[in-house]
């Protein structure tokens, strides 16, 4: 996450030769089961199984008819879910992957790790189930607010200053949960807390994108011997990421300002310039490197999208834009995160196989078939389900292919 990037195979700096953990825990954290070891083992498996049960849900809301139980109404319940549910648990996954790096200290684990997941899951419960918006609200919030306090400890005990604009984000993205869920009681607009939730999530993608992406590129370059590699940070990017910056912040303010299409439309084609430095066409031969690549372009894509959809509503349909952004970036993006770390952190070679390459496939064929959708006319609801099928069958195919991996010991050990 920007500058608190998950390399491949990392463990913390206090660090041991072989296992999850450190020498001082390795006994300890070792007696527990596998998918407690390290945040991303229960995250990213429940993430994953999340976005695959979700999407079928929220369809058949949709075609059915039939209301979600819980504070939100049926397209809300599916913002929500994709946002505070599926991409939170990616975050915590994720963030609690990348703590120890930061500090040396152990990994959150076991009991203390097996209390975010109950709180994560409660969440999901409350928001389908409990009709009451503040019940709801409250239950839903105990997972963020802890997270958000566990990384701010972090960054605090190990004086990491440089993480602290991770720090900030995870907490701006509570504080969109908390206005989503005020929306729900009628006291704002869903809106507003999507908005930001997006703005965080548009960012991150921009900055852990902009180092995993040309860090792993260079790194397999330089070993297949081409000289070509991928540019170092300059101008460009840090002009990309201002306007990036820029863009989304004006977009959740205001979101109708030609002025902000305009700075939309601006850093997606820096991001775009930025990506063309990485060289991610030498990478054709490893999809699991070229999968960065696309979800990067799946996000300079977006911006334009979104900037267009502000500029010239008649011909860029809004829904296009948000699900280029959301489907398609940070789909593509976690997805490919998620892939790779596992096998890293677990101590498997990272190489895509078959299942691999058909889940990068679907989740960037189901978004390029949800943002056509407002385009198919007659056969809008025939191009929604397909996409909504691919992107979820994407995520369930995670699930089941990396049970065993994430519920079991890293190899090895």
């Amino acid at each position: 996450m920007g500058t608190a990037s998950v390399s491949d195979r990392s463990v913390p700096r206090a660090a041991l030769k072989s296992g999850d953990v450190s020498r001082d825990g390795r006994g300890r954290i070792r007696a527990m089961p596998p998918i407690l070891h390290y945040g991303f083992r229960p995250f990213f498996f429940l993430a994953a199984l999340h976005a695959g049960l979700a999407i079928p849900v929220w369809l058949g809301v949709y075609f059915g008819g039939f209301e979600i139980g819980g504070p939100f109404s049926g397209i809300n319940w599916h913002a929500h879910e994709m946002l505070f549910g599926y991409l939170s648990a990616v975050i915590a996954g994720f963030i609690l992957t990348a703590i120890p790096n930061w500090t040396g200290r152990l990994p959150l684990s076991g009991l203390p790790l097996a209390a975010l997941v109950g709180l994560w899951l409660a969440g999901r419960v409350a928001c389908l189930a409990s009709p009451d918006p503040w019940l709801a609200m409250a239950v839903d919030l105990a997972f963020p607010a802890s997270l958000a306090f566990a990384v701010w400890r972090e960054v605090f005990a190990g004086r990491n200053w440089k993480n602290v604009p991770v720090a900030v984000m995870i907490t701006l993205f509570g504080i969109a949960n908390a206005a989503d869920h005020l929306a729900s009681a009628g006291l704002l607009n869903h809106d507003l807390g999507q908005r930001l939730a997006l703005a965080v999530a548009g960012m991150l993608v921009a900055l852990i994108g902009g180092r995993i992406v040309p860090s792993f590129t260079r790194n397999w370059l330089a070993k297949e011997g081409s000289i070509a590699l991928p540019a170092p940070f300059g101008t460009l990017d840090k002009a990309a990421l201002a306007a990036t910056a820029a863009g989304m912040g004006g977009w959740v303010v205001t979101p109708g300002s030609a002025f902000v299409g305009t700075f939309l439309v601006v850093a997606g084609t820096l991001l775009a310039a930025r990506l063309s430095h990485w060289h991610g066409l030498s990478t054709m031969r490893e999809p699991i490197l070229l999968v960065l690549h696309v979800g990067y372009g799946w996000l300079a894509a977006s911006l334009a999208l979104l900037g267009l959809a502000i500029m010239l509503p008649d011909a860029v349909p809004h829904s296009s834009a948000l699900h280029a952004l959301t489907a398609g970036a940070v789909g593509t993006m976690t997805l490919a995160v998620m892939t790779r770390a596992s096998l890293g952190h677990t101590g498997r070679v990272i190489v895509a196989d078959r299942f691999l390459v058909a889940m990068y496939a679907m989740v960037s064929a189901g978004a390029l078939l949800r943002v056509a959708a407002p385009f198919a006319g007659d056969w809008y609801t025939h191009v929604l389900a397909c996409g909504g099928a691919l992107w979820a069958g994407a995520f369930l195919l995670f699930a089941v292919r990396y049970a065993p991996i994430l519920w079991s010991r890293r190899a090895g050990a």
